[in-house]
């Protein structure tokens, strides 16, 4: 069973693996973690044990194994037997079942590829006021971003900040979800097990004379000014001059425009005098 190939094609393949080689290699010395980088910087997936996949062997469909990643992170192939998968990206697992069937004189110049079928081992989970919560495999982008829309983004009544939890280590980081979709923050890439939460809304509460009393989404730097405008302003009966800011644990005490809110903060607007 041998297939020939011209030997422009045979150094092609040759380059390939190659260059799957050293990118592994630099991998390794710079300490990355399993995502490796492919070509324009993208993340290429990284098998791990659950992970399904199809292995094509062109003309040679003996050879074809369609399985899952063992638990110990590897494959068995008909003839060469186990085959460490986890680890690897398709690319790499590729080579390394094209120099087993070639060192092992099972073919001569094989054209071997792989398929993942079902992303299972790298995955981040993605909870809260989402649209779509559950566990979003990093098969194609492991930037935040990228996660939060495939997710659905954030839902109405959401915080503007999302909570990202590191698996490695138990550290959180708090991005603001509109400057992250204005390209005003840091798009974090993000490593298998980690979690992004989006909890409910901060609100601030309006109450006495205003337009529209009731609750409203505390931003980032919310004055009272501003909180009194989304709420359609001082009605008739009110003044502007006249406002008072109960905080948790506090008394009601009298604030200016330009006071600076906190989470569950009470603005009363009071009646004027005259």
């Amino acid at each position: 069973m041998t297939r020939t190939r011209t030997g422009t094609a045979g150094l092609a393949s040759w380059m390939l693996a190659l260059f799957g080689m050293i990118a592994l290699a630099v991998s390794a010395v710079s300490g990355a973690p399993a995502a490796a980088q492919g070509a324009q910087g993208s993340v290429a997936y990284v098998l791990g044990p659950n992970d399904g996949i199809n292995v094509i062997v062109y003309g040679q469909s003996e050879f074809n194994v369609q399985t899952r990643v063992k638990p110990d992170g590897s494959i068995v192939m008909p003839l060469i037997g186990k085959v460490q998968a986890e680890g690897r990206t398709v690319i790499t697992l590729a080579d390394e079942v094209t120099r087993r069937l070639v060192s092992g004189n099972f073919l001569k110049d094989p054209i071997v590829n792989v398929e993942v079928t079902d992303y299972a081992s790298r995955y981040v989970r993605v909870a809260g006021k989402i649209s779509q919560p559950g566990l979003i495999p990093l098969e194609r982008s492991n930037r935040i971003l990228d996660v939060l829309l495939r997710a659905g983004w954030v839902r109405e009544g959401a915080s503007q900040f999302v909570t990202l939890r590191r698996a490695a280590d138990g550290k959180e980081v708090r991005i603001d979800t509109d400057a992250l979709g204005r390209g005003q923050s840091d798009d974090i890439a993000l490593q298998a097990g980690d979690t992004l939460f989006v909890a409910d809304a901060e609100l601030v509460y309006l109450t006495g004379q205003v337009n529209r009393p009731g609750p409203i989404q505390l931003r980032p730097g919310m004055t009272v000014s501003e909180a009194l405008a989304m709420a359609g302003g001082v009605g008739a009966s009110g003044s502007s001059n006249r406002v008072g800011l109960r905080r948790e644990g506090e008394k009601e005490r009298d604030v200016d425009q330009q006071t600076e809110l906190k989470a569950g903060d009470i603005i009363n607007v009071r009646e004027r005098l005259f």
